[in-house]
């Protein structure tokens, strides 16, 4: 999956920075017919169903000549929300002392989900240290399959 990724984001970043958009990731889940390639937008002022459907309609056009998943796919793009997902390191430091809500790709000591507050990242180690109920722990960037902000209301 990180590959196909890889290839859009590669792919759509110049493209939506001439538009004025910042990627702030993509996720491919792959599910036969019913895949789905979502697209994460933002800008300083936000984003609203006409950047959407903007975006949507240009990404569309390089979909269709550079044809980068040859299988059946839905495309979704949207603003992060609220509850943001991190895809990267730049991520975690933009959003140090947030809560996060995140999923490893193994458990560790049996555990998959954690939530705590980022309380550092270190782009030397690649890792972000999570401070959590029980303590801080040290995660490994590559370990992470999924973090979220959590909503703080």
């Amino acid at each position: 999956m990180a590959k196909i990724t890889e290839k859009i984001t590669d792919l759509i970043n110049p493209t939506l920075e001439d538009m004025g958009y910042e990627l702030v990731g993509v996720e491919y889940v792959a599910s036969g017919k019913h895949s789905t390639l979502r697209i994460f937008i933002d800008t300083d002022q936000g984003i609203g169903i006409e950047d959407c459907e903007k975006v949507s309609h240009q990404l569309s056009a390089i979909f269709d000549v550079e044809d980068p998943i040859a299988s059946q796919y839905n495309l979704e793009v949207s603003s992060p929300g609220i509850e943001r997902p991190l895809f990267h390191i730049g991520h975690y430091q933009r959003f140090l002392g947030n809560d996060v809500a995140l999923r490893l790709v193994r458990p560790i000591e049996g555990q998959r989900k954690f939530k705590g507050a980022i309380g550092s990242v270190s782009e030397v180690n690649n890792t972000i240290e999570l401070v959590t109920e029980l303590g801080p722990i040290t995660l490994d960037i590559d370990m992470i399959e999924k973090a979220n902000l959590v909503a703080d209301f």
